[in-house]
Order: structure tokens, then sequence, then C-alpha cells
């Protein structure tokens, strides 16, 4: 099942016929009801449904025949936490199960592809969000429609307001508007300078990478370093490095690059890239300081 796609924007688009919804901050999920059960299906591709037992229990309630795209999230003092959505992601099916006591998930589902075998994504984004709305509010938590207005103030409001609740910025879309499979056919408003950025290699060694060799979507997409990682994210870059042939490349395979007050470092190239989100400045000053990896892409 092919997700649709944002692209950044800048600004807040303001027109008639938009609708905003939070961009919330989890792993993005697609919940696949069939007759006999349930699969949960990461953006990816791979199938994460042993990881999230408690989401699986809850999409029984589903009609069969149903599908629904949206992010799996977890609330932790108020508000979502994506480290513990990551912690959950990664757990065996054993573990899963007590995460799923500890940590509950919850599904903020913003799309349904398809009802009752039908498939819906042909429709308006209007109708498929009436849809969604119907389907989803007599069953209630864990599975819940996320909020959404074609108010572009309250929009504005909830941007500037729900960062404090984890809510990392606005997906806008046309009411007219097809399900845009594998396509950028939203839009997604950040906040501030974050943004996700392609990580094509590492500096130190494979099992203490010590900061990221970042291409930023922006500028002339000359290769930097990041600033010195923190320890959880040395582990996770060592375990992805890993598993993306990020290890002891031959002497000749090694590429240099330019390090802010370092001048030419060596690195270890990945590829395929990862992805990092990362917060930055400029494009030079300060190095840019890597927040976490993105793993549920």
């Amino acid at each position: 099942m092919r997700v649709a796609l944002a692209a950044a924007v800048r600004t807040l688009p303001r027109a008639a016929g938009l609708a905003y919804e939070p961009k919330f901050d989890g792993h993005r999920l697609v919940v696949v009801r069939s007759a006999a059960d349930v699969t949960l299906q990461a953006r990816s591709g791979r199938i994460v449904t042993s990881a999230f037992p408690d989401l699986a229990a809850a999409a029984l309630r589903l009609p069969a025949g149903t599908v629904l795209d949206g992010e799996v999230v977890v609330w932790h003092g108020g508000r979502t936490d994506f480290a513990l959505v990551q912690r959950r992601a990664a757990a065996t099916p054993a573990r899963a199960a007590v995460l799923a006591q500890s940590l509950p998930a919850s599904y903020a589902a913003f799309d349904v592809l398809e009802l009752a075998g039908l498939d819906v994504r042909g429709r308006p984004y209007e109708r498929r969000r009436a849809l969604l709305v119907d389907l989803l509010l007599p069953l209630g938590p864990p599975l819940q429609p996320v909020p959404m207005t074609t108010d572009p103030e309250l929009a504005a409001t909830w941007y500037e307001t729900l960062p404090a609740s984890g809510i990392e910025g606005l997906v806008v879309k046309r009411l007219d508007q097809t399900y845009p499979a594998g396509r950028r056919g939203w839009q997604k408003l950040r906040h501030t300078d974050v943004r996700d950025a392609a990580v094509v290699g590492y500096t130190g060694t494979p099992r203490r990478p010590l900061a990221l060799v970042l291409v930023l979507p922006v500028g002339d997409e000359t290769p930097l370093v990041s600033s010195p990682l923190t320890a959880a994210l040395r582990r996770e870059v060592a375990e992805a490095a890993a598993a993306r042939g990020g290890g002891e490349p031959p002497a000749t395979a090694t590429a240099t690059v330019t390090a802010i007050g370092l001048g030419e470092v060596p690195y270890r190239a990945l590829d395929p890239p990862l992805t990092a989100e990362v917060r930055h400045t400029s494009a030079r000053h300060p190095p840019p300081e890597v927040l976490r990896l993105r793993t549920d892409l």
C-alpha cells in the first residue's frame, strides 16, 4: 500500500478549499482490516503488527475490508513522545505485549482508503473525511480521527499552541483532492528550522559513530558534518549502519568531507542513505543538530 506524501512549505497556505490537520509526531501506519485479521504496515512497507498488539486488537472492531492511513503515537506527560513510539516499534513480540500495557499506543487516523471492501481513494478528501469520522467516532480511542479545520485562522492558532502537546506542525490538503498515493500531493508546515535530511555517512567507527554526514533539503547539496551525537543516537546509528551496509569500507571507499573547525575528515558512506530529523539555522553555521533518526520511513 503506497501512502500519500507531503511537500514541505515555509508559510501557512491560505486559500479557499483547503483543510488543515495537526501533524502528529509518531510513526506512519496503515491499518488493514481483512475478513480474517488485522495487518499493520509501516510507511516503508514493513509489517509491524506484532509491535502494536493493542492497536491490532482495537482494529478488529473495524468492518472487514477497511484500510486506514494515520499515525501511531504514544502519549506521556500530556504530550506525544516520539522516543516511546520508537521503543514500541522496536520491541520483540514478547516485549511488545508488556509495553502495550505500560505504554499504550494511540492511532491518529487521517484518511480512509478502503471501506467495506470499496476503494475510496478516488473520492474527494472532503468525502473521505466524512466517511472516516462516521467510522471512528462510535468506536472511540485508541482509534480516532485527527482534528481538522477549514479555518486558516484556527489552523494558525493550532500551529502556534499545539507544539506543547508534541504536535510538530500542520498538514494541508485540498478538499476536492483524491488520495495522492505515492506522491507528495499534500503540504506540510513544520516548526522553525526542523527538517528531514539525508544521512549519507558518518564519522568515527561502525561501533562508535561520532557525527553524521548530512545532505540538507536546501542549499547546494554539499554534505555537512553534524554536531556530535548523543550516546543514544550513537547506538541507533550503529545499529542502522550495520543493517544498511555501513560497516568498515575498503580503504579506497573512504570519502572525506569538510567539517567546521576540523577541515577535511574521513567518513564511512551509507548506501542507501538514512533519514534524520535535524535542526539548523543556516547552511553552514552552526553544524546541524541531529534530533533523531527517522526509522519510521
